[in-house]
């Protein structure tokens, strides 16, 4: 991962945007060597951010199924005349 300090960043913006989108690499910006942000591309950060959703509804997924509070379908269709 590429790395660069804010100020050089500040300064060279689109040149490093355009360098994470077409080598797919991050590229971290630190302020007094520590890391404060990163750049990468518009796709990788979609799939990241499906990815983290996936996660979410895979854990909310988990504890309904622990879940023992349930009603069974033939329950829910007589409760509703069906």
């Amino acid at each position: 991962m590429n790395e660069l300090a804010v100020s050089e960043a500040r300064n060279r913006l689109a040149e490093v945007i355009d360098e994470s989108r077409r080598s797919g690499e991050p590229v971290s910006v630190t302020r007094r060597g520590r890391r404060v942000a990163v750049i990468v591309g518009s796709d990788d950060f979609d799939r990241l951010v499906n990815s983290a959703d996936d996660a979410e509804d895979r854990r909310a997924l988990e504890a309904a199924r622990a879940d023992d509070d349930y009603v069974p379908w033939d329950e829910v269709k007589a409760a509703l005349g069906l």
